[in-house]
């Protein structure tokens, strides 16, 4: 990823951050004779500690991905990258005061984005599955007043549907973030943005100033 310093973030806890506010991934691998193949799928991040050398993300794919296949022929995994996208705008040329100064002014886009590279290898273990799925059910239904959860479904169709498909992890070897909201810009280039993104489209004040450069923090919500 181009990676301009004014837009890096150096922060590794920032990344998780964001990785948590926009779990899901694409997520890209190559096959043996080098094509490339992106899949799409929510990942759960679980910080490196006592029991995890490595960050790591899980998640699960269909068992009759292509996929499983090419990872069952590799012990030791493969090399794969899994891309979250944050919140992202377009940016109108409209808006900046240079715009009625001289005109010499163009559009842009500002977003947010982390990369985390590492190994992929398969989980094909019941027990592990069971616990990925309610893990994933409860971060996912959580937020709502009456949450779904995994034992309000027979458990005979839960192992059925758990059958169906495989598990994935990632050992995360490297974390890269890049954050570009226009803060390399003068700040009367940057309120304009935060007013037009306020005003004109009706992003809240908190996300209207992360994605006009105004705030320093990144986009991920407490």
């Amino acid at each position: 990823m181009y990676q301009p310093p004014q837009f890096r973030i150096d922060s590794r806890a920032e990344c998780h951050r964001a990785i948590e506010v926009a779990p899901f991934a694409t997520l890209v691998t190559r096959d043996a004779s080098g094509e490339l193949s992106a899949d799409h799928l929510p990942l759960l991040l679980t910080l490196a500690g006592d029991e995890w050398p490595a960050d790591t993300l899980c998640g699960h794919i269909a068992r009759a991905n292509p996929l499983v296949k090419r990872l069952a022929s590799f012990q030791e995994g493969i090399e794969a990258l899994a891309i979250f996208h944050g919140p992202q705008v377009y940016i109108t040329p409209s808006w900046y005061p240079a715009k009625r100064e001289h005109g010499k002014v163009v559009p842009t886009w500002n977003y947010q984005v982390v990369h985390a590279h590492g190994r992929l290898r398969l989980i094909d273990d019941p027990h592990w599955l069971r616990e990925m799925v309610t893990a994933l059910t409860e971060r996912f239904e959580g937020e709502r007043q009456r949450p779904w959860r995994i034992d309000d479904a027979p458990d005979d169709y839960i192992a059925a549907m758990c059958r169906a498909i495989v598990g994935i992890e990632i050992s995360v070897e490297r974390l890269t973030g890049k954050r570009k909201a226009s803060q390399h810009k003068p700040l009367e280039e940057r309120r304009a943005i935060q007013r037009g993104l306020r005003d004109e489209y009706g992003v809240n004040e908190r996300d209207a100033a992360s994605l006009g450069g105004i705030s320093s923090s990144s986009f991920a919500s407490d």
